[in-house]
């Protein structure tokens, strides 16, 4: 699978498949069209198929020039972040300023995601920059020698990051975020649209048609393989319209140097994702590998000896994607190497075919399974001349924390065993928190439940290092005594309810989830579907940080955790805070119930106050006279004595999507005294996710 596009660019493919028309490319119904006349007519028969929908613009390319400037030069990232941020409105940006040559204004070359946190999406063209030229004007005094230019307009992650990176070389250590964050180097602005801006996109792009290569090794029967993948497409698209063309080394007319002739025959495809009766074709994982089934039988059919293999079958390394390598090579275009170090790492192992066991449990049993079929071949007599070639299979096949032959995958693992048995620990913490929803398991969730949990035991124990053994059996014990205690809740539950019909309890258990339902859905209709997703997460983490504190009271030696907590606890207030002073409704309702969380918008409020009024007045207002609750002297915001310390209940008008028992189950339940233990680990594995992403 090449790429997926929309019904605009089918030309363009077709065009790149029959290089230009001077290949024959060959129609669903076995026309063969020749020339560029018969190639365009393509379009107007597969037009009903197409949707024709354009791709999202999602990033938009912007300039600001500022006819005359009162700041000093220091003061123009100030200047000029403020002027962005009124003409933009709450959307992510970057952005560069540069003094003017003559000393009388400076100009903003900036990269700005097009759409905003309440869904409101700017064009990126002439009528958006019109609309945004009128809300300068009539927001900022003087804002007529301030005028505002969109310059581009893209779709995608991909379009976000090249232009962010250009603005990065153009303007080197003088590209800030909307926050004031500098943007030093290209990996930090791949860092800033991939990890931070993809979630705001909300990107689409058609997938109108599919271009699907099929190929062969070097040296396959021309004639037999274009049979072959004639027939793969009759039989797999049969009610779909598409057109192919063969490429090989002897009839293709584009150079070498420019990436033509290649060594090994292949074929191009441009197939049409909906059928003439409106079916769509499916594209997962699955498919894919019933396409190469396929594929395999029809190429075998015509002589030719190709078998599917999934790369589990002989521990074969990932394969490495087009953004991970470039060429170093223009004839042929065969050597490449990657574009990051992990990257790199990744198109190396590939070429080497150094051993690679996947990591999840179902790609461990399918490894297993053909681990035992290469023994059951090895014992057939007539493959013991290839005895070798088994044997290596097998070996490659074992389940060895080291992979045979990769010493750098060695030196790897063991760098990073700590953060990965941390990470797969973690795994097991939400594993047994998930626990405390017991006693509405069935008992076949109850076995899937376990399952899950022996799975990470079994993968934890896999990524652990030598000093690490003690704690993970202190743990995995912990884990073991938690499902058995659940395992026998479960069953007294099983053995009380088929005694009688329902219990109070149950009924009132019933009766919760519905009440719990119901203000979902209430909170939903008053508050909407985000605010009020973005605010239960955030009464949740609260909840869930001040539970833990609450477990650790009345122990000895608990003052490193306790503090780790409590400022966990004022790191998840402080959030929430900022969801109340933006405006959330919801958690200003909460907030009414709860003195800290109510400490906390307040201050929040305060804080925006005073960073709108510093950004107003400049560094020469620091004698204004602080409002309530703030040390003018230190300029700093002033708690309340009263609430300091204090923790709130439950929030009674919060609303939960996890249901949490009540009592206080933790003396009686061994593997919940680990919990916060657990949730320390986590925090460090978070810690070292975030190393690994950088």
């Amino acid at each position: 699978m090449a790429s997926f596009g929309g019904g605009a660019r089918l030309g363009a493919m077709i065009n790149y498949v029959s290089r230009n028309g001077e290949v024959v490319v060959e129609n669903e119904r076995g026309d063969q069209l020749r020339g560029r006349d018969q190639l365009s007519a393509v379009g107007g028969e597969w037009d009903h198929l197409m949707n024709n929908r354009a791709e999202s613009r999602d990033i938009g390319l912007f300039k600001i020039s500022v006819g005359h400037a009162t700041s000093a030069d220091g003061e123009f990232f100030e200047r000029g972040r403020e002027i962005v941020s009124y003409a933009l409105g709450d959307r992510a940006f970057a952005f560069a300023v540069a003094q003017q040559t003559d000393g009388t204004g400076f100009e903003i070359q900036g990269v700005a995601v097009l759409r905003d946190r309440h869904g409101e999406r700017l064009t990126g063209d002439d009528k958006a920059t019109s609309i945004v030229q009128k809300r300068l004007e009539a927001t900022l005094s003087g804002a007529r020698d301030i005028r505002f230019q969109f310059t581009g307009h893209g779709n995608g992650t991909d379009y976000g990051t090249s232009r962010l990176r250009r603005l990065v070389e153009q303007y080197p250590g003088r590209v800030e975020d909307e926050q004031g964050r500098l943007v030093m180097d290209a990996k930090r602005a791949v860092d800033l649209v991939q990890q931070e801006w993809r979630g705001q996109l909300h990107s689409r792009k058609p997938r109108d048609v599919m271009h699907l290569i099929i190929s062969a090794r070097a040296g396959t029967d021309t004639a037999a393989f274009q049979d072959a993948a004639r027939d793969f497409l009759g039989s797999q698209f049969g009610g779909h319209r598409y057109v192919f063309s063969l490429h090989d080394a002897s009839s293709d007319p584009k150079a070498e140097a420019a990436g033509g002739k290649r060594p090994h025959v292949h074929v191009h495809a441009i197939v049409a994702m909906r059928s003439d009766a409106g079916d769509r074709i499916e594209t997962t994982i699955p498919a894919f590998r019933q396409w190469r089934l396929v594929m395999a039988e029809k190429a075998r059919a015509h002589g030719i000896d190709m078998e599917m293999t999934d790369r589990r079958d002989r521990a074969s390394p990932p394969s490495y994607t087009k953004n991970q390598v470039r060429p170093l090579n223009t004839v042929g275009r065969t050597v490449y190497e990657g574009t990051t170090q992990a990257a790199d790492f990744r198109y190396r192992s590939k070429r080497a075919d150094v051993p690679f066991r996947a990591s999840t449990a179902r790609s461990q049993i399918y490894m297993q399974a053909a681990r035992e079929e290469w023994s059951n071949i090895l014992n057939y007599g007539a493959f013991h001349a290839h005895s070798d070639f088994v044997n290596t299979q097998i070996t490659r096949l074992e389940d060895r924390r080291r992979s045979i032959g990769m010493s750098s995958r060695s030196d790897r693992d063991t760098t990073n065993s700590a953060s990965q048995f941390r990470i797969q620990v973690v795994e097991l913490s939400e594993l047994v928190s998930e626990g405390e929803d017991m006693h509405h398991m069935t008992r076949s969730e109850f076995v899937a439940y376990e399952k899950r949990v022996e799975t990470s035991l079994f993968q934890a124990e896999r990524a652990m290092s030598s000093d690490n053994r003690k704690d993970f059996q202190e743990i995995a014990a912990a884990a073991r005594e938690h499902v058995a205690a659940r395992r026998e809740l479960m069953e007294f539950t099983e053995e009380q309810t088929s005694k009688r019909p329902a219990s109070r309890e149950s009924l009132s258990r019933t009766a919760d989830r519905e009440d719990e339902q119901r203000r979902w859905s209430d909170a939903v209709e008053r508050h909407g579907l985000d605010a009020a997703a973005a605010a239960n997460k955030a009464l949740i983490d609260i909840e869930r940080v001040r539970g833990a504190i609450e477990q650790l009271q009345g122990r000895e030696q608990i003052d490193d955790g306790a503090r780790t907590l409590k400022e966990g606890l004022r790191l998840q207030l402080s959030k929430a805070g900022e969801l109340g002073a933006s405006g959330n409704t919801l958690i200003r309702d909460a907030a009414e119930r709860d003195v800290e969380l109510k400490t906390a918008i307040l201050n929040a409020e305060r804080e925006r106050r005073f960073a709108e009024r510093d950004k107003r007045e400049g560094s020469g207002a620091t004698d204004a006279v602080a409002g309530p609750g703030r040390d003018a002297a230190n300029d700093k915001v002033v708690e309340d004595p009263a609430t300091v310390g204090k923790t709130s209940s439950s929030q009674e008008g919060s609303v939960r999507t996890d249901a949490e028992p009540s009592g206080d189950t933790t003396k009686d339940d061994p593997a919940k005294q680990h919990v916060p233990r657990l949730e320390e680990v986590q925090r460090q594995a978070d810690h070292d996710r975030d190393d690994r992403e950088r």
